[in-house]
């Protein structure tokens, strides 16, 4: 294994990290903010995807693509949350969950009724395609690492407004004390429905900026969504930051988990059989990370509150 394949993978990670988070922080404050358990999260992640290619394929432009996918997933939220997540709010957990997964089935059908059940594709940009040279001479594919600075781009910005603007004091506030702020005369459903509405327009971007990567089909946001649940847990519920750091450490535990077991094994078994426990024991790295975080903090490594 030459440093360079290493170097690449731990890139690798990193990237499937940032995708991680765009789904995650979107999760963390509906979740922080509302005390909501969305699980049709990935559906609105889907519906970024196939709008992004939709729009590209009739248009010829990544890019106006990407704003569709921006503006479907972001009016999608809004419209879910109004119609069906507001009556939501003072029922129980499992209420929440059994009105989600509907969701779930209703966004997979209509996008199949939409689109069919074939997969649609997505090109990478051309002014991303291809490699660029690293320091070192690694070459590294250009939009893989233009999706790693995006990501970070997205991070520092979502900071910005969480702990410096007025609706990031509003969001925190309602984070702590939704009944204080109702008081005070700020429009609570409102609010909710900017703050779900952002998060979806997070997933319906990590679903676009995917799309290019991999084939955009129905169901694509459910795996994401599981490891987005992952992500949250580690980095603490409600924690912009904890989803960061959760999100990096799950992408990069994966990815060189996958990469590195099965060259492990095979100093014991032949091939076939490295391939085989060394693939399904990556497969659990990432659950057996989330148990020894939560055996050391409980809470999560970044909580929001405490």
């Amino acid at each position: 294994m030459t440093s360079a394949l290493f170097i690449e993978q731990l890139l690798n990670g990193l990237q499937f990290g940032v995708m991680l988070f765009l789904m995650a922080a979107g999760l963390t404050l509906v979740f922080g903010v509302m005390g909501l358990i969305n699980l049709a999260h990935g559906a609105l992640y889907m519906v970024g995807a196939f709008a992004c290619a939709a729009v590209a394929n009739a248009t010829g432009s990544f890019w106006l693509g990407l704003v569709a996918s921006i503006a479907a997933a972001a009016a999608a939220g809004a419209i879910v949350e109004i119609v069906v997540i507001r009556r939501l709010y003072s029922r129980d957990h499992l209420d929440q969950v059994l009105a989600t997964f509907a969701l779930i089935l209703i966004f997979s059908e209509g996008t199949r009724w939409l689109f069919g059940s074939f997969p649609l594709f997505l090109n990478v940009p051309e002014l991303l395609s291809g490699p660029i040279m690293l320091p070192g001479g690694l070459q590294y594919p250009l939009y893989r690492l233009a999706i790693i600075i995006v990501g970070g781009a997205i991070a520092v910005g979502l900071y910005l407004l969480i702990a410096k603007t007025r609706l990031g004091i509003r969001i925190r506030a309602g984070e702590s004390d939704r009944a204080m702020i109702a008081a005070l005369g700020i429009d609570i459903r409102l609010l909710y429905t900017v703050v779900f509405a952002l998060g979806a327009a997070l997933a319906g971007f990590a679903g676009a900026l995917v799309g290019a990567i991999q084939s955009v089909q129905v169901g694509m946001g459910e795996p994401v969504l599981i490891l987005a649940f992952v992500v949250i847990v580690i980095g603490g519920i409600g924690s912009i930051k904890g989803a960061l750091v959760g999100a990096i450490l799950v992408g990069i535990v994966d990815t060189m988990g996958r990469f590195l077991l099965p060259s492990f094994f095979q100093i014991f078994l032949d091939n076939v059989q490295a391939n085989t426990v060394g693939s399904a024991l990556a497969s659990m790295l990432i659950y057996i990370l989330m148990a020894i975080v939560l055996i050391v903090k409980p809470r999560g490594l970044f909580p929001a509150h405490g």
